[in-house]
């Protein structure tokens, strides 16, 4: 009979919970509350409250990826929202009354832009290339 202990690395890897457990992202906006609202009522994202009116919302499956900066660039970070459908989304988002940017292609992605209440701007895009987020 063999005595399997913690050390043993199989076993030790079924053991183990995952190290990164999921992505969470902050818009800063001078109207959070305003912010809030657009993400609850016009986008439909649910949300908890982790106390005193601070909503998390839950957010679509992620992607993340890495990409080189061209040179002189400062590094910096993108975020986006992906769709199915570029241009039936901008439809549903201006019937909301949601003003969007000009779309653009890209080797990647058919791309614009959703204008926050409060001011900034958040990424939308359809993806052109295979993407990561049925995986597990």
């Amino acid at each position: 009979m063999k005595i399997v202990t913690i050390r043993d690395f199989s076993l030790r890897s079924k053991l183990r919970k995952k190290m990164i457990t999921g992505l969470h992202a902050i818009l800063y906006s001078p109207d959070a509350e305003k912010l809030r609202t657009f993400l609850r009522d016009v986008l439909g994202l649910k949300s908890v409250n982790a106390g005193h009116g601070w909503l998390i919302f839950a957010a679509p499956p992620t992607e993340m990826t890495a990409h080189p900066t061209e040179d002189g660039e400062k590094p910096h970070h993108q975020l986006y929202l992906m769709c199915d459908d570029l241009k039936a989304t901008i439809q549903e988002l201006q019937a909301k009354g949601v003003q969007c940017g000009a779309v653009t292609e890209a080797r990647w992605g058919s791309i614009t832009s959703i204008h926050l209440p409060g001011g900034g701007e958040l990424g939308l895009y359809q993806p052109k290339h295979p993407t990561a987020l049925g995986l597990k």
